[in-house]
Parts: structure tokens; sequence; C-alpha cells
């Protein structure tokens, strides 16, 4: 019976090898596209540096997040749907690299008694974050992307995606109309906590890399227990 279920299924996977049409070769369309944009490019740096700049710099961060398939979402929906936890952890070292690199910046002008930059960014903490954050979680699961995997989703060209742009413009443009509402009414009675000013600089620093260390390991511990299970 092995036999015969050999011999069978041997011919059949040839078959399918056989009609498998190769692969047509992209790299002169890539080279076309990249000349494209590069002329594009060049054509706004006339006009203003600055659009060249930002085209070009845009261009550069579509193509990382589009290969690298790089999506908070996925870092937090991957370990619950398929126990891979390869994007959560991609996130994590970006996190800690960002430490690093914004801690360095803002201790320079710490240091030489300069405004730290960004610090109309340690916004209050109250239970109005833990309900954004609980709703914009469920929107960008609905969505199938965040922001930055929209956005590279509406390049690939998914329809859903790019239903989910227009309707995230349109909420951004209404949480904008509003934001004053809800910022006297219930962003502002929280407290805002700027952590070097409770730990220092270094000890924030730890902190905030030991946790992303923690989280890590456990995000490698699940994926080898899930691959087990």
């Amino acid at each position: 019976m092995s036999e015969t279920t050999t011999t069978t299924t041997a011919p059949r996977r040839a078959r399918s090898r056989a009609a498998r049409k190769p692969k047509k070769n992209q790299l002169p369309i890539g080279l076309l596209v990249g000349l494209g944009f590069a002329g594009i490019g060049l054509a706004l740096a006339t006009k203003s540096a600055m659009l060249g700049f930002f085209w070009i710099t845009g261009i550069s961060f579509g193509f990382i997040l589009q290969r690298a398939r790089f999506c908070f979402t996925a870092s937090m929906r991957d370990p619950y749907l398929t126990g891979g936890t390869s994007v959560t952890r991609a996130v994590l070292i970006a996190l800690a690299l960002t430490t690093l690199g914004f801690t360095a910046i803002k201790y320079g002008y710490f240091a030489k008694g300069l405004p730290v930059p960004g610090m109309g960014y340690v916004a209050p903490i109250s239970f109005a974050t833990i309900a954004g954050a609980f709703m914009f979680g469920i929107g960008m699961v609905i969505a199938g992307g965040c922001a930055s995997g929209t956005l590279m989703r509406v390049g690939e060209g998914f329809m859903m995606q790019i239903v989910s742009l227009v309707f995230f413009v349109i909420g951004s443009l209404w949480g904008a109309h509003d934001f004053e509402f809800w910022k006297y009414n219930f962003i502002s009675k929280g407290q805002a906590v700027f952590l070097p000013d409770v730990f220092g600089w270094f000890g924030a620093v730890a902190l905030q890399l030991t946790i992303i260390g923690l989280l890590y390991i456990a995000a490698i511990k699940y994926e080898e227990k899930r691959s087990e299970a």
C-alpha cells in the first residue's frame, strides 16, 4: 500500500513542479522605478531641498517597512495568533535603541543647562490613557495594521487598508478638532511622569532597558513554548 501511494504521489509532485512558471526577472523594472524615484526627488530638490529630502526619506522608510514587514499591530497580534514573536522582538530592539538615542540627545541639552527638547510630549497618564490605548488597539487589529502598517499595505495595493486609511484620516481630523475638549476634561486630569525626574537619568535608562530586556526574554520563552506545544 505504501509503495503504491509513493509511486502515485511522486508523478503528481513532478507534474506540479514542472507546471510552475519561472519567475520573471523584475530587476529591470526595479531599476526603472528607482530611476523614476530619483528623478522626482531631483525635480523636487530644485524647488526646495527639504521637499527632495522628505521624498527620498519617505521612499526609503517605505521600502524598509515593506521588506521588514514592520508593524506594531503584528508585534502584539502575532504572539496570540501564530505564536511567533520575531516582530515583537524587533519592536523591543527598536525601543531599546531609541531609548539610548533620545536619552543621549536630551541629556546633552540637560548637561548644558538648556531646555530639554520634547518635554511637551510628556503627557499625563490616567484612565484616559488606558481607554484610548484599548480602543486604538481594537481598531488596529480590525484594520489589520497600525499607521505604518496601513501605509505600507496601501502602497502594496490592499483595498482594505485603503479604506482604513480614509477613516484613519477622518478620525484624526475629528480628534484634532475636539482635542481641546478631551484634553481639558480628561487628559489633563492625570499626572505627567518624566522618569529622569524620579529615578535620575542613569536610573531611568537602566529601568527602561531592564523592562525591555525582560520582555525580550519573555517573548523568546513564549515562542519556544508555543512551538513545543
